[in-house]
């Protein structure tokens, strides 16, 4: 059984933006980092499990780009003057959700193709100078670890939406959290039970917005927001605008709104920047925090200058020595 999608505690940012690509999946993804054991596996399977009839999909580490894309059985075309499509991954996640763990680990021609397809929401194979498309419309979540390596600024800006998790520090959410997944692995029957007349009408409230998606468009207003926080963000290029643009309208939709507000743009504006954001732009406000307690007062005298790391030593001046020849290779003639 699939840990209900409602159940998820501590983690409404990633619930929003999962809901926001499973209403618009041409918003191209979520990226999901954090440490092991926040919950980034477990959210994927149970937004598949939520959608109507939504294919769970794992792209493994090993895979190759033929078994992603598919291919075309040329056999056939020179036998029967028929092409045969042999479908990959993206055809089988059609409509569902195509789960990628570790994508920061796969190589950068298959993360390439993933993109592409999961933006445009069609599929294209090309094999000896023979072509076929099919749909390919899916909600893309890649998840990585950064400890593990970074993905390039190139691939980054691709994933429509991000996401960063942390380790919950506060004791009472840790507590909630476990007593929420004790009682899935007690009784899952029973949890399913308490959460299915919730996840009922978000999956309705998922297929309603979708139907809604082309009636809701974006107002002078509305395009003005997204391009002001673009370029506060410092961001290279449009794709920002553009996801954030969708994000808001897969909002408005989401909520039964009739039309797109500046109110949307800022609700998920975040999730469109924080992975773009320039290092030379300001970073985002947040939330005022309670201030920290003063220290306790030490007896140890301050250090002399507080300037530099601890225990670092001032620079000093050294002589260098002129090298004719290493010899490794001779010296030149003059």
């Amino acid at each position: 059984m699939t840990f209900p999608f409602t159940a998820l505690v501590g983690q409404p940012e990633l619930q929003r933006a999962l809901l926001l690509a499973a209403v618009d999946p041409a918003i191209g993804g979520v990226l999901v980092s954090g440490p092991r054991g926040t919950a980034k596996s477990t959210a994927a399977r149970a937004l598949a499990a939520m959608l109507p009839q939504a294919p769970f999909v794992t792209l493994p580490l090993a895979a190759s780009l033929e078994q992603l894309v598919g291919t075309l059985d040329l056999e056939d075309a020179l036998r029967d003057g028929r092409v045969r499509l042999k479908p990959g991954l993206l055809a089988r996640a059609h409509g569902g959700v195509l789960y990628v763990d570790e994508v920061n680990l796969l190589p950068d021609a298959l993360v390439d193709a993933l993109l592409d397809v999961a933006a445009s929401g069609v599929n294209t194979i090309e094999r000896d100078g023979i072509s076929q498309q099919h749909a390919a419309r899916f909600v893309l979540v890649g998840t990585m670890n950064p400890e593990e390596g970074e993905l390039r600024p190139q691939l980054l800006d691709r994933f429509g939406l991000s996401v960063v998790l942390e380790n919950p520090r506060d004791a009472a959410l840790r507590q909630a959290i476990l007593r929420t997944r004790l009682a899935f692995d007690e009784d899952p029957q029973a949890l399913l039970d308490r959460h299915a007349p919730e996840l009922a009408r978000l999956g309705e409230q998922v297929v309603a917005a979708r139907a809604a998606l082309p009636g809701l468009g974006w107002s002078d207003e509305v395009l003005a927001r997204a391009a002001e926080a673009a370029l506060a963000a410092g961001v290279d290029g449009m794709r920002a605008d553009l996801v954030m643009l969708r994000a808001a309208r897969a909002l408005a939709a989401l909520q039964g709104q009739g039309a797109v507000t500046p109110a949307d743009v800022d609700a998920v504006a975040e999730l469109a920047l924080a992975h773009r954001r320039s290092e030379r732009a300001a970073p985002a406000p947040q939330a005022a925090k309670p201030p920290m307690p003063a220290p306790a007062p030490s007896s140890k005298p301050a250090p002399a200058d507080d300037d530099g790391d601890w225990g670092a030593l001032p620079p000093e001046p050294v002589g260098t020595t002129r090298v004719l020849s290493t010899g490794a290779w001779p010296p030149k003639k003059a």
